[in-house]
């Protein structure tokens, strides 16, 4: 489990850690671990975007150094993933063509335009949320960053085909069991619900902020199972591009559902 925790921090962050085996199985166990990726990251995000809202600096500006700071962690491999696949998809040509243009160094139009329309909808949600309290922004961050990583356990399940026979979609591309999501998916569950009662705090605040948070994370990790089966369909399987694109789009699509919760 060791080898799986150093590939999933050494593979989805700039932390430095040191991989050593770079097998199958290994990843396997790595995304088992990708959930808590996400909880550090989100964590180290939300320290420096609740630190500026607790010192007055905005709403706003709390949200966008929270963004910036998960894109800075991660080097911008998620986000370059959903450019990538936008432009993917929306080229509309067969299956190896497309896969070649995500491959290709450059960005296309819809890869702009879906990359500024998701950065735009994270940052508008994190201000939502933060100008609520800088606890309840601080907590999205946390879990939109720990549901985007945990939408990888989807992406990887026993049974995904990889779309390239090499690189890292073919790597990690149906090494999760299902006993050893499920068992992943309740902790995390488990740990959504409370976090999202202690931003609330006791009573009714804390009972419908519980709920939010559930509904964030399923609603994410719905929307990122939705992206993956038409890129299967399409592309006849996942690539790492496509991995990136799933955490993207599990992430943006919890922050708004949790921003109409912590704002209400």
């Amino acid at each position: 489990m060791t080898d799986g925790l150093r590939f999933a921090f050494g593979t989805l962050s700039v932390l430095p850690v040191r991989v050593d085996r770079w097998d199958r199985p290994t990843a396997g166990r790595a995304m088992l671990w990708a959930p808590l990726v996400g909880v550090v990251l989100g964590g180290l995000a939300a320290l420096l975007g609740g630190g500026l809202r607790l010192l007055d600096g905005g709403p706003l500006l709390g949200a966008v150094a929270c963004v910036a700071a998960l894109a800075a962690l991660t080097r911008g491999l998620h986000l370059d993933g959903l450019a990538d696949v936008a432009d993917g998809l929306g080229s509309n040509k067969p299956a190896a063509d497309a896969l070649r243009i995500m491959k290709a160094s450059d960005i296309g139009p819809f890869g702009v335009v879906v990359l500024v329309l998701a950065l735009f909808t994270q940052v508008a949600a994190l201000a939502q949320a933060f100008g609520g309290s800088a606890r309840l922004g601080a907590f999205g961050v946390v879990l939109a960053a720990a549901t985007g990583r945990a939408s990888l356990l989807r992406g990887c399940l026993d049974g995904t085909p990889s779309a390239r026979p090499d690189g890292l979609g073919a790597t990690v591309a149906g090494t999760v069991l299902p006993r050893s999501a499920l068992v992943t998916g309740v902790l995390l569950v488990a740990a959504a619900a409370g976090g999202g009662w202690a931003a609330g705090g006791a009573g009714t605040a804390g009972l419908r902020l519980a709920v939010g948070a559930l509904l964030a994370l399923a609603c994410g990790l719905g929307c990122a199972a939705l992206l993956l089966a038409h890129c299967v369909r399409r592309f006849g399987g996942i690539t790492g591009d496509v991995l990136g694109a799933m955490v993207e789009t599990a992430t943006t699509a919890a922050l708004v559902v949790w921003c109409l919760f912590a704002a209400a």
